[in-house]
């Protein structure tokens, strides 16, 4: 989301739009992507995460009081800059944005799918409040004038509300060649964290590693489950067949020097890693997903589409493009065309497009 934030404010800059970014926890911490100069950060100092961690009780008694103090803060920001649109990241504001009356236009775009919430797999009370929050999500999208999802298997089940565009992410621009495919690599890009499905990635290469030694997994992030990863890579002693990296600002570097791009997520929205891979003529193994996956790769053309939660499949095609080169060109060569469709211009002339319309169109 970072990425995509990034690479849209900067587009918009550089074509004479006043941008603000506001956070809410930012921290005094630097952007990891760089910003146009032009652009105006501001956060507004809520912290919301220094709860993410804590019981459920613990949220309950807090949540309502840091939700004050952010419409608060946003309220007077809002008043003091006079936007003409205001667009929410479906971060924590989403839930009052729509009721500020600032006469800026609001705007919601979901990087996740509809069901991401009960993806969590979560139990008892936080199963309950999951339930609860999908079910408020779904009254909140209708509150905003435009409701943006980045696919169409997203917008379908968000059903037929009169406010939803679908928009997907662009391609970010890596200003590289395309990757020669030799190397006896694989990449894996993403946070250390549940949704990303490493733990089951790791799993899936312990088959791999056994037909193919002389190959290396690389995943390439950070996160809380770090130290869980080391401990299952050294339970199924494949300590320096897979590495944990840092993740890096060297991405184009990393996809150059890949063949095979793998993607294992429980949910997603519209993973950028499979974007920028495919720029750089990647062929592709993933978990189909909700949601993202199915739009970009055309099983057997660009890549592979995994039945979620498959390991024995996800092992199956990865070996199946390692111990085939001419497979993994015809791929690679079928991604970079199938990438043209996500190019910046095209899709940045949507949200233009968007800002342009009149209000409730």
């Amino acid at each position: 989301m970072e990425r995509v934030l990034a690479n849209k404010a900067n587009f918009l800059a550089e074509h004479g739009y006043e941008i603000y970014i506001v956070t809410s926890d930012q921290m005094d911490r630097m952007p990891f992507y760089p910003l146009d100069d032009r652009i105006q950060q501001i956060d507004l100092n809520i912290n919301y995460q220094k709860n993410n961690n804590q019981s459920f009780i613990n949220k309950l008694k807090n949540y309502p009081d840091k939700q004050k103090k952010h419409r608060q803060a946003l309220e007077a920001l809002l008043d003091r800059i006079k936007p003409d649109i205001t667009i929410s990241m479906y971060g924590n504001e989403v839930s009052f944005l729509w009721k500020i009356k600032d006469r800026s236009r609001k705007f919601l775009e979901i990087h996740f799918s509809r069901y991401k919430r009960l993806l969590y797999q979560r139990k008892g009370l936080f199963r309950l409040a999951d339930l609860w929050l999908t079910y408020v999500d779904y009254q909140l999208v209708k509150r905003y004038e435009k409701f943006i999802v980045l696919t169409a298997e997203d917008c379908a089940d968000w059903g037929s509300l009169p406010n939803i565009v679908v928009i997907p992410n662009a391609v970010t621009a890596l200003n590289t060649v395309p990757s020669l495919l030799n190397s006896k690599s694989v990449s894996a890009i993403g946070r250390y964290d549940f949704q990303k499905g490493f733990d089951l990635l790791i799993y899936a290469w312990e088959k791999v590693a056994s037909t193919f030694p002389d190959w290396v997994l690389t995943i390439y992030g950070d996160g809380e489950l770090k130290t869980a990863y080391e401990t299952q890579i050294e339970a199924l002693n494949l300590k320096g067949k897979i590495k944990l990296m840092p993740a890096t600002k060297e991405i184009s570097k990393v996809y150059q020097n890949t063949s095979i791009l793998a993607l294992s997520s429980r949910y997603e929205g519209l993973p950028m890693v499979l974007l920028e891979g495919m720029s750089v003529g990647l062929p592709i193994v993933a978990f189909a997903c909700k949601c993202g996956p199915r739009d970009l790769i055309e099983h057997g053309k660009n890549g592979f589409l995994v039945k979620p939660g498959d390991i024995d499949q996800l092992a199956e095609n990865i070996r199946l493009l390692i111990n085939n080169e001419a497979l993994r060109t015809a791929m690679g060569k079928e991604a970079l065309h199938k990438v043209k469709n996500y190019q910046p211009d095209y899709i940045m002339n949507k949200w233009i497009k968007l800002f342009e319309s009149k209000a409730n169109d």
